[in-house]
């Protein structure tokens, strides 16, 4: 599902925003670096997570997620400077664990690792 397009977005800069509501009918927004995101070998995505208190709020009451990246380092379609994904999926907070523990090896500054189990990825451009 998630394509070397998608691969190739994660090895270059670009902001990554995440997109979480709760009870309430007003998303809450978060952002990180496409840098920091770990893809597992079963397409799971694992975020570093220092903050992002909010968006764990919002899971804990509705795991359901969306969340969009790019890259403008990466040709989209008809080699259009730039590309970006809308990701779907549903989340959890990690906080131990052999895959937190990998985090935590990777980015010390984490107290807590999100894991987006992905429904859809759909490039955007």
């Amino acid at each position: 599902m998630l394509t070397e397009k998608f691969h190739d977005v994660l090895n270059h800069e670009g902001v990554v925003t995440v997109v979480s509501w709760g009870d309430s009918p007003e998303p809450h927004i978060a952002n990180t670096w496409n840098t920091y995101l770990v893809v597992t070998d079963d397409e799971r995505i694992l975020i570093p997570a220092y903050g992002f208190r909010k968006t764990e709020k919002n899971v804990n009451a509705n795991n359901k997620i969306k969340m969009a990246l790019g890259s403008k380092e990466v040709l989209g379609y008809k080699d259009y400077q730039g590309t970006g994904f809308v990701i779907e999926g549903t989340a959890k907070y990690l906080e131990s664990g052999p895959e937190y523990d990998m985090m935590k090896e990777k980015f010390s500054f984490l107290s807590r690792v999100l894991e987006i189990t992905v429904t859809s990825a759909k490039q955007g451009i």
